[in-house]
C-alpha cells in the first residue's frame, strides 16, 4: 500500500526547483502530450458518432424500418397479410409499394432509375420522403395523373424542373405489327426531393401506386410492404418473430438493408480509435524519458532515502507516484478538453468557417455539409481507462531502476 511518505516525496519531485527546471519542463510537455492525445481521441470518436447518426437518420428518413417482399418477385395483395403485419406488436404503420428498374429520358439525356410506386398518404406514415421535397408537392402523386417526383441529382442529370415532361422507357418490349418496340410512358415532374443520400437523390423516382401498377402491368400484385416501427432498434427482434408467420415472404429490417455501410462505419471507427490511441501511447511513454532523467538527477537523494530506511519497494512506489501524478494530470486535462470540444465542435467549426471565409465540407460537394458530433459516455470511459492504464504502466521501468540504486555507489563521489 502507498503511504503518505511515498506520496509526499513523489509529489515533491514533480514540483519545479531551480536545479530541475529542465526536467520539470519535460514533465509539463508530457502532461500536455497526454492531454492533447486524449482530447483528440474523444473529439474524433464523437465526430464519427455524429456522422453515423446523421447518415442513419437520413437513411431511415428514406427507407422504412421493415421491408416485406418476396424473392420470387411480385406479391399478391391480401387483406390477411395486411392485417397480420399491421397487428404485429411494435408496428405503427404499413404501406404497400411497387418498385422496378427503368430508364428516364429527356431532351436526349438518359438515366437509369429505380421507380417506386407509393400511396402518398400511407407513405408519409412510413418514411419522411415528403419532408425532403425542395420543390413541388408529394401529394401530387394521385392515381391516373402520371406525375413523378425525382431526386435532385437525377433532375439535374436530366436537366428538368417542375412541370417538365420526362419519358419512362420500360425494360419489357412491346410487340407490334411493325416489330418489337420499347414501351414508353410520359410523366410530368411534380416534385424534386433532396434526401442527402446519393443512392436516392441520383437514382430514385416516385410515382403513384396505381400508375406504377398500370405501367408495369402488375395485374393486382405489388412488390411488398414497408412498415414503420415504434422503436427502430427493435427491428431485428420483430423480424425474428414475424418471419415464421409469413411463409415464403422475406422480411428485412433497415440494419440488413444497409449492413455493409454501417459495418464500414464501425470498422473506420475502430481503426481511428487505434490510430489515436497510438498517439496517446506515444505521449504516455514520454513519461519514461522524463522519469529516467529524474532518477539520474536525484541519485544522491535516492541513496540518502535508502540509508534512512526506505526500502527498494518503497522507493519504487515513490517514482510510481510521480509518474501517476503526471499521467493522471494529463488524462484529467485531456478528458475535460475532449468533452468540451465534442460538445461544441459544431459551433467551433462554424466560427472557423466564418473567420476564414470557407467551408470545410462544401455543400456543393458533400451531402453532409456540416460536422456533426455526438458524445457517447461509453467512448469517453473507454478512452480514459485505456489512457490511464498506459500512463500507469509507463513509470514501471524508471521506478524499478530507482529501486535498484545502491547507496554506497551513489554516495561514493559526494
Amino acid at each position: 500500500m502507498f503511504t503518505p511518505v511515498e506520496a509526499f516525496i513523489g509529489w515533491r519531485y514533480t514540483r519545479a526547483r531551480r536545479r530541475t527546471r529542465f526536467v520539470s519542463l519535460i514533465a509539463a510537455i508530457s502532461i500536455g502530450g497526454v492531454a492533447l492525445g486524449i482530447a483528440s481521441l474523444i473529439t474524433i470518436l464523437s465526430i464519427m458518432n455524429g456522422f453515423e447518426r446523421e447518415l442513419r437518420d437520413r437513411l431511415l428518413g428514406m427507407s422504412a424500418h421493415l421491408t416485406i417482399d418476396s424473392t420470387a418477385g411480385w406479391v399478391r395483395d391480401e387483406a390477411r397479410l395486411d392485417q397480420l403485419i399491421a397487428q404485429t406488436p411494435g408496428v405503427l404503420a404499413l404501406a404497400p409499394y411497387i418498385t422496378a428498374e427503368a430508364l428516364l429520358t429527356h431532351a436526349g439525356d438518359v438515366q437509369g432509375v429505380r421507380v417506386v410506386g407509393v400511396e402518398p398518404g400511407l407513405e408519409a406514415q412510413v418514411t419522411r420522403i415528403h419532408t425532403t421535397l425542395a420543390q413541388g408537392d408529394f401529394a401530387a402523386l394521385r392515381p391516373s395523373t402520371f406525375n413523378i417526383v425525382l431526386g435532385r441529382g437525377l433532375a439535374n442529370s436530366l436537366r428538368v424542373g417542375l412541370g417538365d415532361r420526362v419519358t419512362l422507357v420500360l425494360p419489357e418490349p412491346m410487340r407490334t405489327a411493325a416489330g418489337v418496340l420499347p414501351r414508353l410512358k410520359s410523366f410530368t415532374v411534380a416534385g424534386i426531393f433532396e434526401a442527402g443520400v446519393q443512392e436516392y437523390d441520383e437514382a430514385t423516382a416516385f410515382v403513384a401506386l396505381a400508375d406504377a401498377a398500370r405501367v408495369f402491368r402488375t395485374d393486382g400484385r405489388m412488390s411488398g410492404w414497408r412498415a414503420r416501427l415504434a422503436e427502430p432498434f427493435d427491428a431485428p427482434r420483430i423480424v425474428a418473430g414475424l418471419a415464421p408467420q409469413l411463409g415464403e415472404l422475406r422480411v428485412r429490417d433497415w440494419t440488413m438493408l444497409h449492413t455493409n455501410l454501417f459495418r464500414a462505419l464501425q470498422t473506420e471507427k475502430i481503426v481511428m480509435f487505434v490510430i489515436m490511441l497510438l498517439s496517446v501511447a506515444v505521449a504516455a511513454f514520454n513519461l519514461v524519458s522524463t522519469l529516467v532523467m529524474v532518477v539520474g538527477e536525484k541519485q544522491t537523494e535516492i541513496a540518502i532515502l535508502a540509508t534512512l530506511g526506505l526500502t527498494p519497494r518503497r522507493l519504487l512506489r515513490v517514482f510510481m507516484t510521480q509518474g501517476a501524478i503526471i499521467g493522471l494530470a494529463g488524462v484529467a486535462i485531456g478528458g475535460t478538453l475532449g468533452v468540451a470540444l465534442a460538445l461544441h465542435v459544431e459551433a467551433l467549426v462554424s466560427l472557423i468557417e466564418r473567420a476564414f471565409g470557407f467551408h470545410i465540407l462544401s455543400p456543393d460537394v458533400y451531402y453532409i455539409s456540416r460536422i456533426p458530433s455526438q458524445l457517447e459516455v461509453a467512448d469517453v470511459v473507454i478512452a480514459l481507462l485505456t489512457a490511464t492504464a498506459l500512463c500507469l504502466l509507463a513509470p514501471l521501468y524508471p521506478a524499478w531502476r530507482a529501486s535498484r540504486i545502491r547507496p554506497a555507489e551513489a554516495l561514493r563521489h559526494e
